[in-house]
Order: C-alpha cells, then sequence, then structure tokens
C-alpha cells in the first residue's frame, strides 16, 4: 500500500443509486441459486429436501468468511476492485451451480459434488462483494445520508430480487435443464456486467476529503481489535438473534397458510406477496424518515429498530393468536404488519450498521469499516442460515409432539416473538451511534455495561 494520503469522496444520491445497483445485481443471482434450483433439485429431479437445504445452509456458512474479505478491502487503496472480483466469483458459482444441478439427473455424485463447490463460490462472492459494498457505502455516505442509502440499497436489492423472479421464471418454460442453464448463465452474465457499469468511477467522484495513509494491520490483531470493543462485540450478538427471529418464518409462513388456513398455493404466495409489499412500505418509510430528519435526529435510527423490533413481536403474537383462530382471523392485514415491521428494522439496523462501523478505527489508527461490516455480515448470515433451519425443524417437532399444526406453528410464532424483543434490549444496550466508544488496547478487559 502507499504511504502517501489517498483521497475519499463523499457519494450523492446518484452515486448511492448506482451502488445500489450492485446490490440489485446481487439479489438477482441469489434468488435463481437458493430458489429456483432448490425447487428443480426437489420436483424435477426428485432429489432429498434435505440436499437443497444443506447447499444452501453451506452457502451461508462459507460467509463466516467476511471479516477476512472486509479487512482485504480496508488495507486497500479503492474497494471497488474487492466488490467487482466477489461479483466474479458469484457469477461463476451461479452458472455451475444450475449446471450441477443439470448434472445431478444423469450423475447424481458427480452433480452434487460440483454443486458444494458451485455454493462455496456463490458464498465467497457474496460475501466479498456484499461486505466489501456495504464498507464502501459507509466511508463514502455523509452520516445524514446513512437511513436514504441503507434504504435505496435494500429496496434495489428486494426489486432485483423480485424482476429476476419474474422475467427469468417466464423464460424457464417449458422446461429443461438446457433452458435451466442458459438463463441462469444470462442472469450470471447481465448481474456481472451491470456491476461493471455500476462501480465504474463511482469511488473518483463528489468532493473529496484527504485522509492520511493507511497503516497497515495483521488481520488477527484487527480481528481482536474490533471484538475487545463492547459496543461492536453487543451489536454482533443483535444482529445474531434479530436475523434469526427474522428468518425463521421464511420457510413456515406459506405452509402455515395452507395447513391452518385452508389457502391454495396461489392464495399463500399472494399472501407472501403482500407481506413483501409490507417490507418494501417499511424500507422506503424509514428512508424517507431519515431523509428528512438527517443531523438533527442523533438517536432517530435506534428508535427505528425498537419499533421495527417491537412491531415484529406484536405481529407475530398476532400470527399465535390467528394459529388458534383459524380461518375468521384476518391473516392478510397480519402479515402485511409483519412485513412492514421487518422493513422498518431491516433498514433500521443497516443504518445503525453503516453508522457504528463508519466510527471503526484500530489503535493504530487504522481503518475498521470493512472488517466491522465483516462481522456482522458474518453474524447475518449465520442468522439466516439458523433461522430457516430453526424454523422448519421446531414445526416439524411440534407437530409430531402436540399432533395438530395450529399449536406448533403458534409455539415457533411465539420463539420468534419472543427473540425480537431480546434483540429490542440488547438495542437499548448498545446506545446512540454518537456514543460509540473508543477502541481500547488489545488485551484491555470490558466490563457489560
Amino acid at each position: 500500500m502507499s504511504d502517501q494520503p489517498h483521497t475519499l469522496a463523499h457519494l450523492g444520491w446518484l452515486g448511492i443509486v448506482r451502488l445500489g445497483l450492485v446490490q440489485t445485481a446481487l439479489g438477482s443471482i441469489v434468488v435463481l441459486t437458493t430458489s429456483t434450483l432448490n425447487r428443480v433439485m426437489m420436483v424435477e429431479l426428485a432429489l432429498p429436501a434435505a440436499l437443497p437445504a444443506a447447499l444452501v445452509a453451506w452457502h451461508y456458512a462459507v460467509q463466516l468468511s467476511r471479516p477476512r474479505w472486509g479487512h482485504g478491502s480496508d488495507g486497500g487503496a479503492r474497494r471497488t476492485p474487492w466488490i467487482i472480483g466477489g461479483m466474479g466469483v458469484l457469477a461463476l458459482g451461479g452458472i455451475l451451480a444450475a449446471d450441477a444441478t443439470a448434472l445431478m439427473s444423469g450423475s447424481p455424485v458427480v452433480g452434487i459434488l460440483l454443486a458444494i463447490l458451485a455454493f462455496t463460490m456463490i458464498g465467497a462472492g457474496v460475501g466479498a462483494s456484499g461486505t466489501s459494498l456495504l464498507a464502501l457505502l459507509a466511508t463514502r455516505v455523509t452520516p445524514t445520508r446513512r437511513p436514504a442509502a441503507a434504504a435505496i440499497t435494500w429496496i434495489m436489492m428486494v426489486m432485483g430480487i423480485a424482476a429476476t423472479a419474474g422475467i427469468a421464471g417466464g423464460q424457464l418454460d417449458p422446461f429443461s435443464m438446457q433452458r435451466l442453464a442458459m438463463v441462469s448463465g444470462a442472469v450470471s452474465l447481465g448481474a456481472f456486467l451491470l456491476t461493471l457499469a455500476a462501480v465504474a468511477g463511482v469511488e473518483r467522484t463528489a468532493a473529496v476529503v484527504t485522509e492520511p495513509a493507511e497503516p497497515k494491520t495483521d488481520f488477527r490483531v484487527a480481528l481482536r481489535e474490533t471484538l475487545a470493543d463492547p459496543q461492536a462485540r453487543r451489536f454482533t450478538l443483535f444482529v445474531l438473534i434479530s436475523m434469526i427471529a427474522y428468518s425463521a418464518q421464511d420457510l413456515i409462513l406459506e405452509p402455515f397458510a395452507g395447513l391452518v388456513f385452508g389457502m391454495t398455493p396461489g392464495q399463500s404466495t399472494q399472501m407472501s406477496g403482500m407481506q413483501h409489499g409490507g417490507v418494501l412500505l417499511g424500507m422506503i418509510l424509514v428512508g424517507a424518515a431519515g431523509g428528512f430528519v438527517g443531523a438533527r435526529g442523533q438517536g432517530w435510527m435506534r428508535g427505528w429498530t425498537l419499533a421495527g423490533c417491537g412491531g415484529s413481536a406484536l405481529s407475530l403474537a398476532a400470527l399465535v393468536v390467528a394459529a388458534q383462530v383459524g380461518p375468521g382471523w384476518p391473516i392478510a392485514p397480519t402479515v402485511f404488519a409483519l412485513g412492514f415491521f421487518n422493513g422498518v428494522f431491516a433498514v433500521a439496523a443497516i443504518g445503525s450498521m453503516m453508522a457504528l462501523a463508519g466510527q471503526g478505527r484500530g489503535a493504530n489508527g487504522g481503518r475498521r469499516e470493512g472488517i466491522r461490516m465483516g462481522v456482522w455480515g458474518a453474524a447475518q448470515a449465520v442468522g439466516f442460515g439458523t433461522g430457516g433451519f430453526f424454523g422448519a425443524v421446531a414445526v416439524d417437532i411440534g407437530r409430531r409432539l402436540f399432533g395438530e399444526d395450529a399449536t406448533a406453528f403458534g409455539l415457533v410464532f411465539a420463539l420468534e416473538a419472543t427473540l425480537f424483543i431480546v434483540s429490542a434490549v440488547i438495542a437499548v444496550r448498545i446506545g446512540a451511534p454518537a456514543a460509540t466508544s473508543q477502541p481500547q488496547p488489545i488485551g484491555a478487559r470490558h466490563v457489560q455495561a
């Protein structure tokens, strides 16, 4: 790394939207590999459901490498090469995953081994590109724009997922393995090209602020410094628990609608669409509120985080009641409310993450945005993987123990609500981002407040 001072450019709205396109590209590849291929393995190939579930869980496990990717981008002059490189690996992994799925029809063992390699690449690509993107936003977006930036990038990711599911889904019919490979290849290539266009020159735009040269730091030292910060440690726990609560209903909400409310697949899919509509509305609300409040509302992200956690807990408690009442309960508004408060929580949590990462400095003054984002990204990946698995397994166990669907689903929803309440308690203890303590020397003891 050069010893000369380097410059940082504050991103304008156009730059933020351009980086949001990277999230759009990332979501477009991931939705095919974690949803479409999942269905093909289970339905068209009649393979055990445990296989695609294990592959998705593995791609989350690989994302435990996020701190390493973040630390690498901290030490470079620019983060865009890490974003491009990660997206390239992700795109190749997406293509390889579709080919591996097609290969399973004739050579299951070879196809599964190739799929393991593909999902390893997908996890590594998401980790490298996603972590570096968030670190870039944390360093280049002014504090007053971070809430809106979090909302914009996540809304664009959801839009990418929805658009890809609709357009690519239409191109898959009439279905064949060859069509699957072609569509997957087109989506992956398009996503990579979109990323190249989105990040081209983005780190050289807008007003510049001179910063001193970054001292080199060993990864293990940087990781210990990050985990020694009590605020960073609490926030890691908050991300882990809240993401388990956030994702535990992902795989069970539509089965719940079918088994307890007697909905058809089309009706439960429409209900799921209402939930995602609520998520988008919640994200837009928090992003717009952040744009209006700006620097005048210094504790606002914590307030919105608490509102998201509390509202999500209440919505899940309503689902517990719905499980007992059955078809007479207004399930659609309840699910919409859950989506809305999930969206509020998600954007507020990401905004808080960006604020806390932006304040991260090592004992020698070196940048820590990337590795802090990496640690929290790893916690997020573990939370997502654990939550989905926990929700599905807990329902299965509950149905066997109680012998009825309503009680089993209600118990899981109640546990989710409890986890959201626990997350809110932890969020209160984290405090306002401005109160983040200064990094302490390695080996110093910290007492929980």
